[in-house]
């Protein structure tokens, strides 16, 4: 990605992609959709079938239920037709069950069901009361919300008996079902989880690489292991990464071949300059030189903060490395200042980051007369700032500075010593350090280099 591209990015410019993420509302990670999809199958699966499970014991519930009510129902008719006329109510109530009840009257006003019903329990009362009349009957019964079923016939003195029975309520699974389902669901979905994390760990591996390509090119390669499609994405990561890694080290020994072998003739031709007669000439001569001769060391020291090996990581007193490199500054008669503190050891490469501050207190010495430098630490990222006091730089421009032998059109410009390559060098050491560097125009007048170094890095601990 260009430097245009990640400024775009990172400032809000890339409109299509900002409109497409507020459109995308869905986990936007291999991970995240894949559990996604998972737990929506699971989810529909797991309710269908609890729905087919919960109507399928409702239905042989209820089948249970009327056919031992069917049986119950002969029994208590052969038994009021064997008791007196004066027994009977007392049997009656003595007979009476949860969901239905036996009562001597007629059959109430309701909506009669066909007498060719088709049910079992039917079936079994017509077999076991065989020449009596059977009617049955729905209605709503005083405060019930479910419909009542009447049942009526007569007993053998001619009596009418009647049966009220309450429709049964929706089956509720039992609580060890519940349990058991529940089990499921939460094993279904730890194995899910498992099965999907092993399964994207090494294209999560594969995105980090890649994302970390952009600044260390000496990463160790990629583990080619995992499914096969992983391990040729892996394979085909790393060949890339060594071919860029080819290119990178052909570019940087081309610039500094050049840089290097431009210095013997810009020697001899200063010292031919040197004998030149017409003293006008031999300074405009001089001039030019002393501009190409400083294109050369910047570029002997871009291609050497590209090409400089990795620094390793060791505990740094940032406070006493930033003080000493002000005091240096100071001692030679330069106005740069120090304000603030880090208050902890951090984990960096001090050679790098001392040439990196060194280089952007020189810019500001250079094109701002004086440099500010402030240490900030909040709780968050360490932030290091370098302010000058100059006239500030176009909005525009801010990010163009990075680029190799970019120069501006007005105070920065050929004149006043600058190259194009300060910032350019000061960003690439950035990001050897895995830090963040940017400009902005100070609200108080002035440049400020502002030089984050990550928490990532950072791996402080407060002093004792």
């Amino acid at each position: 990605m260009s430097r245009r591209a990640r400024f775009c990015r990172k400032h809000g410019k890339d409109s299509q992609s900002e409109k497409r993420e507020a459109r995308c509302r869905h986990p936007r990670s291999l991970f995240g959709r894949l559990m996604l999809i998972w737990l929506l199958g699971l989810t529909i699966v797991l309710g269908v079938s609890s729905a087919l499970y919960v109507g399928e014991r409702g239905r042989a519930a209820r089948n249970t239920m009327f056919e031992h009510m069917a049986l119950d129902i002969v029994t208590v008719v052969a038994l009021m037709d064997t008791l007196p006329v004066e027994k009977r109510a007392e049997w009656l109530a003595r007979l009476e069950r949860s969901r239905y009840r036996f009562v001597l009257a007629p059959l109430p006003a309701g909506k009669p069901l066909s007498e060719d019903f088709d049910h079992p329990a039917w079936t079994q009362l017509r077999q076991g009361l065989t020449g009596r009349p059977l009617e049955l009957r729905a209605a709503l019964a005083g405060d019930h919300h479910h419909p009542t079923l009447y049942l009526g016939t007569h007993l053998a003195d001619g009596s009418p008996f009647l049966v009220e029975a309450m429709a049964p309520l929706p089956f509720a699974p039992p609580s060890r079902t519940i349990a058991a389902m529940a089990a499921i669901v939460f094993g279904v979905l730890f194995l899910t989880w498992l099965a999907v994390r092993i399964a994207t760990r090494p294209l999560s591996r594969l995105a980090k690489a890649a994302e970390g390509l952009g600044q260390d090119l000496d990463q160790q390669p990629l583990p080619e292991d995992g499914p096969l499609e992983v391990r040729r994405a892996a394979s085909a990561f790393n060949r890339m990464q060594a071919r860029l890694r080819q290119l990178f080290d052909e570019r940087t020994r081309i610039l500094a071949a050049v840089s290097h072998d431009l210095q013997t003739p810009i020697t001899r031709l200063q010292l031919r300059a040197e004998m030149m007669e017409d003293t006008a000439l031999r300074d405009k001569v001089l001039a030019d030189l002393g501009e190409m001769q400083a294109l050369v060391e910047e570029g002997l020291a871009y291609a050497g903060s590209t090409a400089a090996p990795r620094e390793p990581d060791v505990r740094t007193d940032l406070d006493a490395l930033v003080a000493s490199l002000v005091a240096d500054y100071t001692d030679a008669g330069r106005p740069v200042s120090l304000a603030g503190h880090c208050g902890h050891p951090v984990n960096t490469q001090p050679r790098k980051l001392r040439r990196l501050l060194g280089n952007l207190v020189d810019n500001a010495l250079k094109f701002g007369g004086s440099a500010d430098m402030t240490l900030g630490n909040n709780g968050g990222p360490l932030v290091i700032t370098v302010r000058d006091h100059g006239e500030g730089i176009a909005e525009a421009e801010l990010e163009k500075v990075f680029e190799p032998f970019y120069r501006l059109e007005s105070s920065r410009n050929r004149e006043t010593g600058g190259t194009g390559l300060g910032l350019a060098i000061a960003r690439q050491l950035a990001n050897s350090l895995g830090a963040e560097l940017s400009l902005r125009n100070h609200p108080e007048g002035g440049l400020e280099a502002r030089l984050t170094l990550t928490p990532a890095r950072d791996g402080a601990s407060p002093r004792s």
